[in-house]
């Protein structure tokens, strides 16, 4: 039984070293990703003939006329990274990102779901995953996010313990 509260012990104490280093991964997941689509937005804005093209006779986005789906998609891909970036409102960058992915998945199904583009389809999976992380986990401790929660903390708290007054008073 010792034995296994030694190895249960190490394992903690690894733990509590490796949770030192949740905000740096936290911050590499929101660059990777967000760099992802900040390239494929980048590339719609710079070449707008061809992402009309596309989004006219390739893509099929349900619901949405081809000219605003390249706008939406495009728009999409470039403002939320930003937000990944800065850890600015992370959750909502993440989400917003995570429905265009989604959105690009149904919309070139046909191609993605297609025998030889499974490292295409995986690539989706991926992004959609370290999104969900980012939407679960937050931003991290190297964000707009954590400096704004702790200055809105700070703001928060009463200048006196007001419990303290209370049991003055009464007695």
């Amino acid at each position: 039984m010792n034995k296994l509260l030694d190895v249960v012990r190490l394992h903690m104490a690894a733990g509590k070293l490796l949770d030192h280093f949740q905000s740096v991964v936290l911050l590499a997941t929101r660059f990777y990703v967000a760099w992802q689509f900040t390239k494929s937005g980048w590339l719609k804005f710079t070449s707008w003939d061809t992402t009309l093209y596309l989004f006219q006779d390739e893509y099929r986005v349900p619901l949405l006329p081809p000219d605003i789906a390249a706008v939406a998609g495009t728009t999409g891909e470039l403002f939320f990274p930003v937000l990944l970036y800065l850890g600015l409102f992370g959750r909502l960058g993440a989400v917003g990102l995570f429905a265009v992915n989604l959105m690009a998945v149904v919309s070139y199904a046909h191609v993605l779901l297609a025998e030889g583009f499974e490292a295409a389809l995986g690539d989706h999976v991926l992004w959609g995953f370290m999104l969900l992380v980012l939407v679960f986990f937050g931003s991290g401790r190297i964000s707009l996010d954590s400096w704004l929660e702790n200055r809105v903390a700070a703001r928060c708290r009463p200048l006196f313990d007001v419990s303290s007054l209370m049991r003055t008073s009464a007695g």
